[in-house]
């Protein structure tokens, strides 16, 4: 009897150890894995695939669009690898279309075997998508543009099974505030696609710059592309004088355009081309300005103040106006495959529609009752150009403004009100609120973000549910996150704004609002910073920086620290000296000591520094109470 109880007591303990070491493993491989975003299933294996030099693609030969998939997937791995996988009819990592309607459009199951990797799909979109998700198993150094000799590509073992929430997953890149090159637009729709995101809207014309080749309507790029050259905060700019020359800017040509929705196809990516009118057009009118109400500017903005004072807003009232988007949108639709065309319709300053006999005319002629029904009017009619041209219409939430065109789709963006007012009368809605979705907003502490004028933490992002109570899911198609360029002046600073909210959002809009777990997620962003260190992509490492919020309680001037990362020690001092850990460590809210100039703060994370260094006056800090 006792050596039976001996055999079943050592029996359990084993089978203890053995579970609890497969527990451990499960998750070291989870760790180690790390996925943004976070795939609808997952179990992880006890044992791993490793790619050699003999390791091979398995695809249907006849497939233009997996060999396509297989030449994507070697142009990443072989810079770090020294060398290509190659294709077969039967590899060790196959790619299978299959008929599966659990998985839908874009959704793929991917297993990883010892000897064999196998990703399936219903369409060739799945199986690029199995491929982000294997790209990021493999180790951080297959970011690298160097062979890593030393480097075991071992991917762990596991079972995924994988499709997203929202069929739109989008990013907006503004490029006429600032000018991006054609090659740097293409890294940002490259970045944004090895995030399972599939729309790049490209605002392509705005009061700084026209950016698209119009043939029949050289001057836009001719004149509307060139501005004088200009540093310094936005708004804050002397407008150009009569004696320089505009020499900042660019524009993409025809043949640049089509490079890059070839580039994007084949990273199954959209491209959603806006040309925002009528409004936002004053580079526009200094290229045609027989398109003004009263008097055309002269120079394009230089991001100088302008509103109210210079016309920006194509006359409604001349027929003239609609001729030339007529030749606009017919040049555009012919470039851009997509379905949709954006046409802004945003902040239209009606004050010299008021004042233009024409405009006034056009109202009385078409029984408007006020500026904001001319506005419906105009967008209605851009409508039927699009519409005979087959595409369908966007616009932002100001399109809603004196009615809406019969099948328009709502961008909503100041706040989530426009959206849902339209998906209400049965209109599609792609949900981008300011609060989540703005990109070029601070993502920490101001004093030490470069400059910009509100705030979206990387935790905002996260929080995004693009689908409000009581609005039917289907008609809202998803969001994006929107990089408005004003204070964005160079591509590495775009890459700095959008990651990693732009992760947030990716996995938001991928895996849904339900399967969010801020506490489970920021630690993922810290081993994609790790991959983005290798593959040198800039971005913020904001969420790490403390958060001082400054009130009043019964007179009383406090300051509450946080942080977005809860684990972290806050650092603080009063006496105009740096903080470390051995300052006072933040518990309450702190009351301003007597004659006190400075406030010091720093966070550390496991016993090391890991924010920055804050230091705000005490005078600024009171000034942020009374607004």
């Amino acid at each position: 009897m006792k050596n039976t109880l001996l055999a079943l007591s050592m029996a359990v303990a084993l089978t203890g150890l053995f579970t609890q070491c497969q527990s451990s493993g499960n998750n070291q491989q989870a760790e180690q894995t790390a996925l943004i975003p976070i795939p609808q299933t997952v179990t992880y294996a006890e044992t791993v695939f490793k790619i050699s030099q003999g390791t091979t693609i398995g695809l249907e030969s006849s497939s233009a669009e997996l060999l396509s998939i297989a030449d994507y997937f070697n142009h990443k791995v072989n810079p770090a690898l020294g060398y290509s996988l190659e294709v077969k009819e039967q590899g060790d990592i196959q790619f299978s279309l299959i008929n599966n309607p659990d998985l839908g459009n874009e959704g793929y199951h991917l297993k990883v075997e010892k000897r064999q990797i196998t990703i399936e799909a219903n369409q060739p979109a799945g199986i690029f998508y199995g491929v982000q998700t294997l790209l990021q198993m493999l180790p951080k150094e297959i970011r690298s543009q160097q062979v890593q000799h030393d480097v075991e590509w071992a991917i762990a073992g596991a079972d995924i099974t994988d499709k997203p929430q929202f069929p739109w997953r989008g990013l907006m890149l503004d490029v006429s505030r600032h000018w991006f090159t054609k090659e740097e637009v293409m890294r940002f729709i490259d970045e944004l696609a090895e995030y399972k995101m599939n729309v790049f809207h490209w605002h392509l014309t705005d009061d700084q710059g026209w950016r698209i080749e119009i043939k029949s309507l050289p001057n836009l790029t001719a004149k509307g592309a060139w501005r004088a050259k200009r540093v310094g905060q936005w708004w804050q700019r002397e407008p150009q004088q009569p004696d320089e020359e505009a020499t900042y800017g660019g524009y993409y040509t025809q043949e640049d355009i089509k490079d890059v929705l070839a580039y994007a196809k084949q990273r199954y990516v959209r491209v959603i081309p806006e040309i925002d009118v009528p409004g936002h057009s004053l580079a526009t009118l200094v290229a045609y300005p027989e398109l003004a109400c009263m008097k055309a500017p002269k120079y394009v903005n230089v991001g100088n103040k302008f509103y109210g004072e210079d016309e920006n807003t194509l006359c409604a009232g001349k027929e003239e106006t609609f001729e030339f988007l007529d030749k606009v949108f017919t040049e555009v639709a012919a470039l851009f495959p997509d379905e949709y065309i954006h046409v802004g319709g945003d902040e239209c300053f009606k004050g010299f529609w008021h004042k233009c006999p024409r405009c006034q005319a056009r109202m009385k002629a078409e029984n408007l009752k006020d500026e904001n029904e001319l506005q419906s009017y105009v967008i209605h009619r851009l409508e039927s150009i699009l519409k005979a041209k087959g595409k369908k219409l966007i616009g932002w939430d100001e399109i809603l403004e004196g009615g809406l065109a019969p099948d328009a789709t709502v961008m909503s963006w100041r706040g989530m009100e426009g959206g849902i007012k339209a998906a209400k009368a049965n209109h599609h809605v792609i949900m981008t609120p300011t609060q989540h979705c703005y990109l070029d907003l601070w993502q920490g502490e101001p004093s030490v973000e470069p400059d910009t004028y509100s705030m979206c933490r990387l935790s905002d992002s996260y929080r995004f549910n693009p689908v409000p109570d009581s609005v039917p899911t289907e008609m809202v198609l998803g969001g994006q996150g929107n990089l408005w360029s004003e204070s964005v002046p160079t591509f590495r600073h775009a890459e700095y704004m959008t990651w990693p909210r732009g992760w947030a959002l990716a996995e938001v809009l991928w895996s849904g609002p339900a399967k969010t777990d801020w506490d489970e997620f920021w630690p993922r962003v810290e081993k994609h910073f790790e991959r983005a260190d290798v593959a040198g992509i800039n971005y913020a490492r904001s969420m790490y920086n403390a958060i001082i919020t400054p009130y009043k309680e019964n007179n009383e001037c406090l300051i509450k620290l946080d942080c977005e990362l809860k684990d972290s020690d806050i650092y603080y001092t009063f006496d105009n000296t740096d903080p470390d850990s051995f300052s006072p460590k933040y518990f309450e809210p702190l009351r301003i000591p007597k004659n006190a100039t400075w406030l010091r703060v720093v966070t550390y994370r496991n016993g090391k520094p890991s924010g920055k260094v804050i230091t705000l006056r005490i005078d600024e800090l009171l000034k942020r109470i009374e607004g």
